[in-house]
């Protein structure tokens, strides 16, 4: 047999060798200061073992190139700075909680480091030594997941998540919790990082020592999770990281900047339910070369998962795919590729660019004249794009929280709202503000001659794990003409919540469309990345369930051929077989597709901050 690998975790020292802080004087209390027991303890010995305690520190702890800090647990076992410590104190140089010596075998594990709130130049581990060192099992305490003195859960926010309770506790007011720089390197391993008093959970700069890191969550920052500046031969297994609404919704996970030889394997990549903010990428490469990825898993189940996986600044390059197994970023400019002439566009047409300085717009619908509604629920607006005047005007500017739209066929414009449970209201535009009527839902039941209105999709389409038949939807609204319904399952008209944020697909989705009784309908799903296809009964309910194609996102339409349009990060046209046979290129991430005007041969395609367009040679179904 071959020799075995030899192992990237080093060793610890023989357990005889270790010394007990607390028999050197070590208080552990929360309150009394341990930097000379620390300094002492390090001068003379080289295994030194923390049982749990909370061990105060007011100045830098200094490693011998061999020192290694052994811990219970990084919970139970914390170096701790108290607020306002006077030698972290001021504007200056990043000040180190732990440092190791450049080239160092130290090893730290079971151990938990803090820097609280009010302590703006403190860097909590400055790690510079070499590829044989180790940090195992270390925990940066602060904001999510720290325990007070008494053992209690502290408190991250204020009562609007907007910050700290204690605003002298500043938000991004330190640096990063874990700076590996200046020949630093060696083996992280189950490292926790989401202080979000810290300006990113791990920077790693002016290094090209080997460096590996398994199992680390970074997660709960404001500017940045983890940075690679002017870094290389570094290897990434298994980094998650998370952004919450009230802090994150600015951050981007990974940035790597002037860095090489790097690899990141099984990234895992998310933002919680009810974040709002959109954000353009989840990774940033520049001035990079050498750059893997292998299987990337970037999502939200809020509506505002980020609209590109990867962006090469560089080159100006997206990968908007947010699922994918293989990547590789070379740092050579991609070359250009000749582009055949469409199938289902207009001769000559391109993608124009309609108005733009929005939130964040979807939920579209086409009146009886082809005019373009839509909405941007941040500020509780509908808009219409006017397809005879080419103008852009305000409809709805009522604190109503609209989400999704649908007409009838007089024209009466169905709003899917976010407030209240399961509600519905309608109102003909142009009308006076405050004509509005709320719908009622009533019991499903077949309603022949009637157009069912359906979502396109969902963040995760619910179906039946035994039948594969959808979820039943037990309501209908019916418009105020009597010719249309929309279908509503149990848990829109409840107001049912998932952490607190309604998901029914009547508000999770990101339009919806007319189905016909007796046709097929298409649904598609964000997290199963795929596309769907059912039989649309009188009632409104779906049969027939059938996989269409391995492309899912946000949006779906289907012309008059039957060739289905999919928004999941560009446009994909496949045709009734379900064979791609176009991409359609958006300057911004689709979140819709919606055939209008008054020929159904302009393609409307709201995208985030701008609304776009383009002429197609085939008619909307």
């Amino acid at each position: 047999m071959p020799a075995p690998v030899k192992s990237d975790l080093p060793d610890l020292p023989a357990r005889d060798t270790w010394v007990d802080i607390r028999t050197l004087g070590a208080k552990g209390d929360g309150s009394t200061d341990d930097t000379a027991v620390f300094q002492k303890a390090i001068a003379g010995n080289r295994a030194i073992y923390l049982p749990s305690g909370r061990y105060v520190v007011t100045d830098t702890i200094t490693l011998k190139p061999d020192t290694a800090l052994i811990g219970l647990n990084p919970s139970t076992t914390q170096i701790d700075l108290l607020d306002g410590t006077p030698a972290f104190q001021g504007v200056g140089a990043p000040k180190p909680l732990i440092e190791t010596p450049k080239g160092g075998t130290n090893i730290m594990i079971g151990i938990g480091l803090y820097t609280n709130g009010i302590n703006p130049r403190a860097v909590a581990a400055k790690w510079m030594a070499g590829k044989d060192s180790m940090m195992n099992d270390v925990r940066f305490l602060g904001g999510h997941g720290t325990d007070k003195l008494d053992g209690s859960r502290d408190n991250p926010y204020n009562n609007t998540h907007t910050a700290d309770p204690d605003l002298n506790r500043r938000w991004d007011g330190q640096y990063p919790s874990l700076w590996v720089t200046d020949g630093g390197g060696g083996t992280f391993l189950d490292i926790w990082t989401p202080s979000t008093f810290a300006q990113a959970g791990m920077l790693i700069s002016n290094t090209s020592t080997e460096g590996r890191i398994y199992e680390m969550s970074s997660e709960h920052h404001v500017r940045h999770e983890i940075q690679l500046r002017n870094a290389s031969n570094w290897q990434i297994y298994a980094l998650q990281t998370e952004e919450e609404r009230g802090e994150g919704g600015f951050a981007p996970p990974l940035e790597i900047d002037g860095s090489s030889n790097i690899t990141l394997a099984n990234f895992h990549i998310y933002r919680v339910i009810s974040s709002f903010q959109p954000f353009p990428w989840a990774i940033k490469i520049s001035n990079s070369k050498n750059i893997r990825f292998r299987n990337v898993h970037c999502y939200s189940n809020s509506k505002v998962s980020f609209d590109a996986a990867v962006y090469d600044q560089t080159h100006n390059v997206e990968i908007r795919q947010r699922e994918f197994a293989w990547l590789t970023v070379s740092g050579i400019a991609p070359q250009a590729r000749p582009k055949p002439a469409s199938p289902v566009l207009a001769a000559a047409a391109k993608v124009e660019k309609l108005a733009g300085g929005f939130y964040n717009v979807s939920g579209g619908a086409v009146d009886p004249t082809g005019d373009f509604y839509f909405v941007d629920a941040h500020w509780q607006r509908i808009y219409r794009w006017s397809a005879a005047t080419r103008q852009l005007s305000t409809v709805s500017d009522n604190p109503l929280d609209p989400i999704n739209l649908a007409f009838d066929r007089a024209g009466n414009l169905m709003v899917t709202s976010y407030s209240g449970n399961g509600t519905v209201y309608a109102f003909k535009p142009g009308s006076p503000d405050g004509e509005i009527a709320l719908l009622k839902p009533e019991p499903s039941a077949p309603r022949p001659g009637m157009t069912p209105v359906l979502a396109v999709g969902d963040w995760h389409l619910q179906m039946n794990p035994q039948t594969g038949v959808p979820a039943a939807r037990p309501y209908q609204y019916i418009s105020p003409d009597g010719t249309t319904f929309i279908s509503a399952g149990q848990d829109f008209v409840s107001g049912a919540v998932s952490w607190g944020i309604k998901s029914a697909d009547l508000l999770r989705g990101f339009g919806l469309a007319p189905a016909a009784p007796g046709k097929l309908f298409y649904m598609t799903d964000e997290a199963e990345v795929r596309t769907w296809s059912a039989t649309v009964g009188p009632d409104g309910s779906l049969s027939g369930v059938k996989l269409f194609a391995e492309q899912g996102g946000e949006g779906v339409t289907v012309d008059e051929r039957g060739n289905v349009y999919i928004a999941a990060g560009q446009i994909y046209v496949y045709n009734p077989a379900g064979q791609l046979i176009d991409t359609i290129q958006v300057p911004e991430r689709p979140l819709q597709v919606v055939f209008g005007g008054k020929d159904r041969q302009t393609l409307f395609i709201p995208a985030r901050s701008s609304l776009y367009s383009v002429r197609t040679r085939i008619k909307g179904q």
